[in-house]
């Protein structure tokens, strides 16, 4: 059972348990709906959740990369309810999801996924892959599809299948395409279980759908945008950029990263690049290269590493190796993980936990940004205040 400390008192949020045994959804992109236990507590989780959705309410959902906070992408007053939720610029898009391409196609009037796409939508939907697509043309006077509020001054839209079987099933029984972003308080880390969602989120939406475990993938979908030539990954997530290659054919071999970040006055075409993202409370410290271990050391014993010190190694710390007088200055030590999937599942986790455990400073271990480490990397430099890069000494915030 999940329980917050600091909780707004706007309304009541509600948690109710989904059972992934109750749910049958086979891994296809053209299959529309799941096969939920009749008369299951998940079944009558979903079906409340899906009631808010089609009312124009907010819920927060897990899915395999990290929890989402979910509203109708079609309402401007739905989406504007996610941004109220999480103190979000409003200028920052959301990515929308839907539970089958069929879906994507009847309910966003796309006619056919744009056939760049096609080699990738094959490999890796439904799951953490999110692609870029035009936004459809709208007669005059119609609706548009989507809110402008999911795509503030674009003409594409973002769009992503999730593999997670709460996720897609909630998608196909509200029938609605919704938009997601994390479920987390704006700039903070993004949450992989239900209680983090509750410590984020108590107050402010009435509903999170708790699976009873950890998400997957830990960290957000890629994002690739083939609209553009050469095409480009604006964000690295879930599926990594070796993998795109690999399965993209001759279209994807050169795909290039999209800029990190974006100026103020630009206008971005995903999320994640234009503001401060995952940021615990403490103040995280990044150190990268081959001699971070010697780094680490001669920074938690100098005047910089300010208070009670965490120290999250991944491969190379070698911390109980480390001087009395560093280990001294430590008040927890939360390994990471050696392989890339482990370090990228447990790192918001441990950021969140550093940040409970009260301390002030977070000297994290940088990783190489092959597979899964470009999507580490990405979302340590945002997180973090002061990087340590081969020999490189930057002060971000």
């Amino acid at each position: 059972m999940v329980t917050s400390t600091d909780a707004p008192s706007t309304m009541t949020t509600v948690v109710l348990p989904v059972s992934l045994s109750d749910i049958t959804y086979p891994p296809d992109a053209y299959t529309e709906h799941a096969t939920i236990a009749p008369g299951s507590a998940t079944e009558t989780a979903l079906n409340k959740a899906a009631t808010i959705l089609r009312a124009g309410g907010v819920v927060a959902l897990p899915t395999e990369t990290v929890y989402g906070l979910g509203a109708d992408a079609r309402s401007t007053p739905a989406v504007r309810g996610i941004f109220a939720a999480k103190n979000r610029p409003s200028d920052n898009p959301l990515i929308v999801h839907v539970a089958s391409v069929p879906q994507l196609m009847r309910l966003l009037k796309i006619p056919a996924i744009p056939e760049i796409y096609a080699p990738l939508v094959a490999r890796f939907w439904p799951g953490p892959l999110t692609i870029v697509l035009p936004l459809p043309a709208v007669a005059d006077g119609d609706a548009p599809m989507i809110s402008p509020a999911c795509t503030p001054g674009q003409d594409t839209v973002a769009v992503r299948m999730p593999a997670h079987p709460v996720a897609r099933a909630l998608i196909a029984l509200s029938d609605v395409p919704v938009a997601a972003p994390s479920a987390n308080a704006s700039t903070r880390p993004s949450p992989t279980t239900a209680a983090h969602v509750l410590r984020d989120m108590n107050g402010r939406v009435p509903l999170i759908l708790d699976d009873g475990s950890a998400c997957d993938v830990g960290v957000e979908s890629t994002v690739v945008d083939g609209t553009v030539f050469p095409p480009a990954v604006l964000r690295p997530g879930g599926v990594s950029v070796e993998q795109i290659r690999e399965a993209g054919g001759d279209a994807w071999k050169n795909v290039i990263f999209g800029s990190a970040d974006a100026a103020a006055s630009q206008t971005v075409r995903t999320p994640g690049m234009k503001y401060r993202h995952y940021s615990p409370r403490a103040r995280v410290v990044l150190i990268v290269g081959p001699d971070a271990d010697a780094t680490a050391q001669a920074y938690i014993l100098s005047e910089k590493a300010l208070g009670k010190v965490a120290v999250l190694p991944a491969r190379g710390f070698n911390v109980p190796s480390w001087p009395s007088a560093a280990q001294g200055r430590i008040a927890c030590v939360m390994p990471l993980g050696i392989a890339g999937p482990d370090i990228a599942r447990n790192l918001f986790a441990h950021l969140r936990d550093a940040d409970d455990a009260g301390v002030d400073t977070i000297v994290v271990e940088g990783v190489d940004e092959n597979d899964e480490g470009a999507a580490i990397m990405n979302r340590l430099r945002k997180a973090a205040s002061e990087i340590y890069e081969h020999g490189q000494h930057i002060i971000k915030h």
